[in-house]
């Protein structure tokens, strides 16, 4: 796992936000995503700079995402950077979303 996984893995595991389970590296169809919650459906992604450089990348990231809402899970995206430098406001947001 990328550092940036590393670190939000530690505060995600365990039941730690709201005693909600979250798994990481979950298959859903043909797509993996970073981090998922079934109860509440939320898939967690974590973007790196490959996401940001790349038009391919954007477009895929795109598809991907609708592909996913449109079996009714929400995706909520954070950079690498935003792990680094704010776990805090990434924490407040992902309790803010879970009822």
């Amino acid at each position: 796992m990328p550092l940036a996984e590393r670190l939000l893995w530690a505060k995600l595991k365990n039941k730690q936000i709201k005693n909600y389970k979250f798994r990481r590296q979950h298959s859903i169809r043909k797509f993996i995503v970073d981090f998922y919650c079934p109860q509440t459906k939320l898939a967690i992604e974590l973007d790196g700079d490959s996401h940001f450089v790349s038009a391919v990348a954007k477009v895929l990231d795109s598809r991907r995402q609708a592909s996913l809402e449109s079996l009714g899970i929400r995706v909520i995206r954070f950079t690498n950077r935003e792990v680094y430098e704010n776990m805090a406001g990434i924490l407040e947001n992902l309790e803010a979303l879970l009822p």
